[in-house]
């Protein structure tokens, strides 16, 4: 599977920090639930990475 292999799967997606001074993302559908946590840091180099990722899909959707 790579990332434009589509699939029909839900699932919920909550981001938020938590009291440990991290910040979570959390996956849960069918049965099965994908806490992961980062540091500050890390959590604003993926934030910048998703950023660059819709600026790049905002130039693919135009053609």
């Amino acid at each position: 599977m790579s990332i434009n292999t589509e699939r029909d799967i839900e699932a919920n997606l909550q981001i938020g920090p938590t009291d440990q001074g991290m910040v979570r993302i959390f996956i849960e559908g069918q049965g099965i639930e994908i806490p992961m946590d980062f540091d500050p840091e890390e959590a604003d180099e993926i934030a910048d990475e998703i950023r660059a990722a819709a600026q790049t899909a905002r130039s693919v959707g135009k053609r």
